[in-house]
């Protein structure tokens, strides 16, 4: 069936213009009156008092953001001799309160989430009775053992360079994506980390809500080729909130307002810009206040800030560290965390007990990743950063104040890329080294390769320009700054070794953009003067009131999509666990799947896949084209496909041919029949492969697999019992109780609206579940490519969407022989058909289109057939 679906309009696009907020105005009467207002607000010690109840910090009259509890004062007398009883009860409130709120912040990125699953199993009363068997087990191990864990390695990375870096605008909370230069630079971020090795042991991954930072997180997981790795989204790493100023130019700003003033903003630890502020300039405040898009639904008023100083950027970061990534490392698991300068500068000070001044010479340059190693205290068991030089390695850089050290020496790598664009651009011909690949080659290799084209490319860099002068024209004046990204007073860098390869201070008078001198001192270009607001490029960037603003919600749905095609698809091959990426034909329709969707108004709250990479990638780019990078996505391996066992990686021709069409058909359609297994040794057993090593843990172990494990080992360990291989029914086996167990219950049943990336065989079992297709006809069900299925819970019906051709989607798509079963009449909840459900897949219409005569026989035919069935039975 195809449901007619109304398009949501999003007019806070036409809100991305450079009037009334912008200090770009032609109009002098405008500049005047813009001035007046930050000029009304820029006194740092006045306290504003709104009639919303906010003052001038941009946080609410609360003591705190975070308890929500503190601030609550009994205005009612009580008699003394009730006093005790209440105060039992009023303290066991506010430990309710602080559970219950010490719950959703552990959630709020689905981390805790990920806890459950990996101690728990699918039941949860099973899980919940095991808990309980092993707590006294777990308090006597830890009095009568030693914790001998050695700590886990900590990788901060900062996001490559954004559309909003380069014009040199305020950014905070919006939502720009990054340039080309950007994922240059977090493809040199994962280059330099896959050569010392680090990317092979990575355990769970931090970032903001921030597509600048998502999509950072992306580059990096693609190119370790771990897209699979646990991803948590959190706002407590969001960049600085920098209020009145988002969008503003950094450089006009300075000029009009006068540098010193705004570098105070910028580069002081306790000052705050002005907030945004609904009453004096509301068109600003709806374009940028974090609370006006649904990214932040879940956050309260308390924590969405109006404004923030670096310190309160600081504070709200701390949390993260405090309650999960200390928890990680403590457990000997490495964390990368891929955030922003000042979010990563909050995660150096709380780790290095940096002063509050020196903080303010701390500096994280973009595209160079920062390695923390850490002991545990013998009394406290606290973690203590170490300055350690990972066995002398040279390349390694270390800035004053800080433990952790750089993997590569900054500045580099920009300049290189400026020259090999000058060099593109002059010379004929030019073929840019970046790109060069004389064979095939493995990810590892090709990501070393472009590794030492890039240092080979810094050589000559070096042989023209002074990396170590660039702040400096040499006549004594401040050129155009080489790191405008960056915030802070300067950088002290000393690398390792010899110790005769220092880079000297920066100078002491301040470069715009990076915090360091005469903010109007900056060279830009005419283009960039002319563009005061980092809207104007309305095509690439969206602000956090942009296209994710709140609208009507819609009431809950299942979208299910099976990933695009493959190379094993396209060639016939058997693919089950094999990893096969994407194939581009595959991308082209996860991107056309997320335009439809966007296009018709379909919005998540959830998304759900596989551990295989043409799920996830799938998911990504559906997520990619509707805007919302930021949603949680939960990666299961239940959702995986079948296991052909050893049958994967064969053609299915050869198959055929090997061992005749009956035993293919018996393998291949078969609800029960199981292709012959893998050895535990194969490449295509799961065990061998390092996902499901660490992160699968909601299976019983195998004491055969074991005992096998344990001799090659050499000592005893313990292995989880994995598919060797697996019938339909099996396959079912463990989809269907996730899907019945996590997904109705956590998601489903809670309103959620919910995406489903997975596989054919997987999607199967969902189906066969959903819309009660009988066991012997359900391998005779096809599930195309990158089509997106809406299952519409109420009236209980598989619909799908127009994609704008014309053409009829059940002559265009094969659904197999059971696609009746899909496509049948919708009912409402008392039995009746649901006349708003049509096989009519005319589109975006707001009036019910006629249906053709062809569409309505066959809908006759349907209603026909069922109507006959229902008489009958």
């Amino acid at each position: 069936m195809i449901k007619k679906c109304k398009t949501v309009n999003d007019d806070d696009d036409n809100d991305h213009t450079d009037t009334d907020a912008s200090f770009g105005s032609t109009s002098n009467e405008e500049e005047e009156k813009e001035e007046a207002y930050i000029n009304a607000l820029i006194d740092e010690d006045s306290v504003l008092q709104y009639g919303d109840g906010t003052i001038k910090n941009g946080y609410s009259g609360t003591t705190s953001g975070y308890s929500p509890f503190l601030d609550k004062e009994s205005y009612i007398s009580t008699p003394k001799w009730f006093q005790p009883t209440k105060k039992f009860f009023h303290r066991r409130n506010e430990r309710k309160v602080l559970r219950e709120s010490k719950l959703n912040e552990m959630n709020e990125d689905g981390y805790g989430e990920m806890r459950r699953s990996s101690i728990g199993t699918v039941n949860s009363k099973r899980s919940y009775i095991k808990r309980v068997i092993k707590k006294p087990y777990r308090k006597l191990k830890k009095l009568i053992t030693k914790d001998t864990t050695e700590p886990g390695t900590l990788i901060l990375v900062r996001h490559g360079e954004s559309i909003w870096n380069k014009n040199k605008t305020f950014t905070g909370w919006a939502d720009p994506d990054l340039t080309i230069q950007g994922y240059r630079e977090v493809e040199h971020a994962a280059r330099l980390l896959m050569e010392g090795g680090y990317h092979y042991d990575i355990h769970v991954v931090f970032t903001s809500r921030l597509k600048r930072a998502i999509r950072s997180t992306w580059i990096l997981l693609q190119e370790f080729n771990e897209v699979y790795l646990p991803v948590f989204k959190s706002w407590r790493l969001n960049e600085r909130n920098y209020g009145a100023l988002t969008g503003l130019s950094k450089t006009q700003t300075a000029e009009r307002l006068g540098a010193e003033l705004v570098q105070g903003w910028r580069g002081s630890l306790t000052k705050k810009p002005p907030p945004l502020d609904i009453k004096n300039d509301p068109i600003h405040y709806q374009q940028y206040y974090p609370g006006n898009d649904r990214k932040y639904a879940d956050l309260t008023e308390d924590q969405i800030p109006l404004t923030e100083s670096l310190k309160d950027c600081m504070i709200r970061t701390k949390p993260l560290w405090d309650d999960k990534i200390v928890y990680e490392l403590k457990k000997g698991r490495n964390v990368l965390v891929v955030a922003h300068a000042n979010t990563l500068r909050g995660l150096v000070k709380t780790i290095d007990d940096i002063g509050d001044e020196e903080i303010q010479n701390v500096q994280i340059p973009t595209g160079i990743p920062i390695i923390y190693k850490f002991k545990k205290d013998v009394d406290t068991g606290q973690l203590i950063s170490i300055d350690d030089d990972d066995g002398g390695n040279s390349n390694l850089v270390s800035q004053v104040h800080m433990k952790g050290k750089f993997l590569e020496k900054p500045g580099l790598l920009k300049e290189a890329l400026k020259l090999e664009e000058g060099w593109k651009a002059r010379v004929p011909g030019y073929d840019p080294i970046m790109q060069r690949q004389i064979r095939p080659m493995t990810g590892l290799e090709r990501s070393l390769y472009k590794l030492n084209a890039v240092r080979e490319l810094g050589a000559w860099a070096n042989e023209f320009i002074d990396l170590d002068m660039l702040k400096n024209n040499g006549d004594g004046k401040v050129g155009e700054d080489t790191d405008s990204n960056d915030d802070g007073n300067g950088i002290f860098f000393t690398t390792n070794g010899n110790g005769n390869n220092k880079i000297a201070p920066t100078t002491t008078a301040i470069v715009a953009n990076n915090g360091r001198g005469d903010v109007g001192a900056d060279i830009i270009s005419d283009q960039e003067e002319d563009d005061v607001r980092g809207t104007n490029n309305d095509d690439e960037v969206s602000s956090s009131g942009g296209s994710n603003t709140q609208t009507k919600r819609q009431d809950s749905v299942i979208v299910i999509i099976r990933h695009g095609k493959t190379q094993h698809n396209k060639l016939g091959l058997f693919t089950g666990w094999e990893d096969a990426p994407l194939a581009e034909e595959g991308i082209e329709e996860a991107k056309l799947a997320g335009r439809n969707l966007k296009k018709f108004g379909f919005e998540f709250d959830v998304v759900y896949t596989s551990w295989l990479s043409r799920a996830l990638e799938t998911a990504w780019f559906v997520m990619d084209e509707m805007d919302c990078l930021w949603l949680p996505i939960v990666k299961t391996w239940r959702l995986n496909e079948r296991m052909y066992g050893n049958l994967t990686g064969l053609s299915k021709q050869m198959v055929k041919q090997r061992h005749g069409e009956k035993q293919f058909k018996a393998w291949r359609r078969g609800f029960d029949v199981r292709p012959p297994p893998v050895s535990s040794f194969s490449k295509d057993y799961p065990g061998n492969d390092p996902r499901y090593q660490k992160y699968l843990r909601d299976v019983r172990y195998s004491i055969k697999e074991s005992c096998i494990r344990s001799i090659e080992k050499g000592k005893p360990v313990l292995v989880r019992k994995l598919p060797k291989t697996e019938s339909l029914k099996d396959c079912m086996d463990r989809t269907l109780p996730y899907f019945i167990e996590r997904i109705e219950k956590d998601a489903i049943d809670q309103n959620k609206r919910v995406l489903i990336s997975s596989s054919e065989n997987a999607i199967r079992g969902l189906l066969m579940h959903l819309c009660d297709i009988p066991q012997d006809e359900i391998t005779g069900l096809e599930i195309p490519n990158g089509l997106p299925l809406i299952y519409d819970i109420r009236s209980k019906c598989v619909k799908l969407l127009d994609d704008g051709t014309g053409r009829d989607p059940m002559e265009v798509y094969n659904f197999g022989t059971s696609a009746k079963y899909l496509f049948r009449p919708c009912q409402n909840e008392d039995g009746s058909l649901d006349e708003e459900c049509s096989i009519n897949y005319d589109s975006m219409d707001t009036s019910r289109p006629s249906i053709s005569s062809k569409d309505q026989a066959i809908l006759d035919e349907i209603t026909g057939k069922t109507t006959k069935t229902k008489t009958t039975v």
